[in-house]
């Protein structure tokens, strides 16, 4: 398993007022997505998302977004290491992602760029 990165989690009211700032900050132009609701652009190392409270404060609970190599392999790994694998792999618009709770009880999404 190898960790690629770490992207980091921000949730804003206002999502076409915030990607402007992020993209002179990250140097380059945002990639937009929805998802079950959820208005999300990655921009840089940024994850930004805006959406409905009911949603979002699902979302709060994953700390952080980890890019890797393949997450099947990824939830081999961590299901060995003793985290509890919540839910996936599954394909998303950015590639496949699978939520993981490691033994510290803090929640993980895992993506790799692969198509299903």
């Amino acid at each position: 398993m190898d960790i690629l990165g770490a992207t980091l989690r921000i949730y804003v009211e206002d999502l076409d007022r915030a990607i402007p700032f992020y993209e002179g900050l990250a140097g380059g132009p945002a990639q937009r997505f929805e998802r079950g609701g959820v208005q999300v652009a990655a921009v840089g190392c940024f994850l930004l998302m805006s959406g409905p409270e009911s949603q979002i404060s699902v979302l709060r609970a994953v700390s952080a977004t980890i890019a890797v190599t393949d997450v099947e392999e990824t939830g081999r790994v961590l299901a060995g290491l003793g985290a509890d694998i919540v839910a996936g792999p599954v394909v998303t618009p950015a590639g496949r992602n699978l939520i993981a709770r490691h033994p510290d009880g803090v929640v993980y999404e895992y993506v790799d760029r692969r198509a299903a």
